[in-house]
């Protein structure tokens, strides 16, 4: 298919925003258009210049036989920053607040818009680590735990809470649930997750912490290691047994009586350039 430079240059850029961190070779581009590798070489080098001055992401060239370019999604700590303080209002309005002082939250992680800018300032915090897979538990961190392993191009795995026959073989550990001090027990199938992978764990809410830790734990069942931890909003009242991990947004204060809630930005944005 022959296309002129700048056609060409437009679906080169769709291509690897599609293919993030994915190696792909310049040979690729100059068989399917028809065109020299130079020329391919030419493209890539505005397209590349285009993406970081408009902090789309960055290109790397890889030289040599097996070389080629990988593309590295990015995104200015204005743009999250913008994003965030809109969600920041959202979630502190009086109506979110429900039975048993909880904050609705489901309707983040339902729109397709809000729950792709939240994975992407997510991967964007962890896109300097090796991440090999994205790790949340059933149900509701499984959009935003698709949504951040969109972004970074890698697998993500789901732990359950009850057996599941087409899993196949199972993994379990049991931990204390931060909602009820109760013992559950909680399951992973041993196919989903090579030894040796660095995790990222990814949830929607932290309260106590205990379900994290859990799959903290079923990580050293499978001989992998965590890459660390994020969570779409925190409760900060009470105790949160999770040594480290990032939030975007935090909640201080519930105020059922008065019907108010008090909501910060979280610490993902303290180390965000």
């Amino acid at each position: 298919m022959k296309l002129r430079r700048s056609e060409r240059m437009v679906v080169i850029s769709n291509y690897l925003i599609n293919h993030p961190y994915q190696l792909t070779s310049l040979n690729l581009f100059a068989d399917k258009y028809e065109s020299a590798k130079s020329s391919i070489s030419e493209d890539i080098a505005i397209i590349k210049k285009a993406f970081e001055e408009s902090s789309i992401g960055n290109i790397e060239t890889i030289t040599g036989a097996s070389g080629g370019v990988v593309f590295t999604p990015s995104m200015s700590k204005e743009e999250a920053l913008e994003i965030a303080e809109r969600l920041r209002n959202r979630m502190a309005e009086s109506s979110r607040i429900l039975p048993g002082g909880y904050i609705y939250s489901s309707d983040f992680l339902s729109t397709p818009i809000t729950l792709k800018n939240i994975g992407r300032i997510i991967a964007e915090s962890f896109k300097d680590q090796q991440i090999d897979a994205v790790m949340t538990v059933a149900t509701k961190g499984v959009p935003l735990a698709n949504a951040v392993a969109n972004v970074l191009n890698v697998p993500f795995v789901i732990v359950r809470r009850d057996l599941k026959i087409t899993e196949g073989s199972t993994v379990s550990v049991n931990y204390v649930s931060g909602s009820s001090d109760r013992i559950e027990k909680m399951f992973l199938s041993k196919r989903s997750l090579p030894a040796g992978s660095r995790v990222l764990i990814v949830d929607d809410f932290l309260k106590n912490g205990g379900t994290i830790n859990g799959m903290i734990s079923l990580l050293k069942e499978f001989d992998s290691s965590l890459a660390g931890v994020a969570v779409f909003a925190e409760n900060q009242n009470g105790d949160r047994n999770v040594a480290n991990y990032k939030s975007l947004l935090a909640v201080t204060d519930i105020n059922v009586k008065e019907n108010k809630v008090s909501v910060e930005l979280g610490n993902i944005f303290d180390d965000m350039k």
